[in-house]
């Protein structure tokens, strides 16, 4: 019995011995795994342009962070007019009539986006991240159809086929005034796709702070410190 339980105690020490001796090697290189991995996630700002792969990496960062393939930044809702005015046809005699005015009053929602699955451009320029982003897009709007309002502003005769014309065109007409109103959301649009490009470096690169980050749109001209046609993901 002695014999044994002797045997035992060897057999359980060789065991213990053998398992401590492996668990350093193993935890050093479980450590050395996370450190590599660590080092590829947070490279510097240089070497992703080096590699041509910065553009990538906005995309999948900007798609997981989302959930959807745009950057939705303004909603206006607004009561708009919209007025017609037609000619009216010459009467008894020759006599003119007045025109014809008539006005819709309806309340319409713009909602104005970037797409990223548009052409983004990044260009490191004398310290500072230039981004060109696609240009400003909106959604269909949304009009109240149930509170729209009609009214004659103006002549009285064939009124009823001038608002019946009107009915027609308010879906072109809210249109126009979705592009016009772009001009209000830009500087909004910009503040915002700013902001979300300096937390995307911030969070994918080491340095990423450094970078002041500038915002073109599509339809705006170039600064003159950047070269026409120059590439895309150039290195520093």
């Amino acid at each position: 019995m002695w014999m044994v339980i002797v045997g035992f105690m060897a057999i359980n020490a060789v065991v213990v011995f053998h398992s401590c001796r492996s668990v350093p090697g193993e935890a050093l290189d479980k450590s050395g795994k996370l450190i590599e991995k660590a080092g590829k996630a947070m490279a510097d700002v240089a070497s992703a342009f080096n590699q041509g792969r910065i553009t990538t990496e906005f995309t999948s960062y900007a798609s997981s962070v989302s959930n959807h393939s745009r950057l939705q930044f303004a909603t206006l809702k607004q009561n708009e007019i919209f007025t017609r005015t037609e000619e009216a046809s010459t009467g008894f005699g020759y006599v003119p009539l007045p025109d014809v005015v008539v006005e819709a009053r309806a309340p319409v929602e713009f909602t104005y986006y970037l797409d990223f699955n548009g052409k983004w451009d990044f260009v490191l320029k004398d310290g500072m991240m230039f981004v060109y982003a696609p240009p400003i897009r909106f959604n269909k709007p949304a009009v109240d159809a149930s509170a729209i309002t009609y009214e004659v502003r103006k002549g009285y005769l064939k009124s009823a086929e001038a608002l019946e014309n009107l009915k027609k065109s308010i879906s072109s007409l809210v249109f126009l005034k979705a592009k016009e109103n772009i001009s209000l959301v830009r500087e909004n649009g910009r503040r915002q796709t700013t902001e979300f490009v300096e937390t995307w470096l911030l969070k994918s690169f080491t340095d990423g702070k450094r970078y002041p980050v500038k915002i073109v749109f599509a339809d705006e001209k170039p600064p003159d410190t950047i070269r026409s046609g120059e590439a895309t993901n150039a290195p520093p």
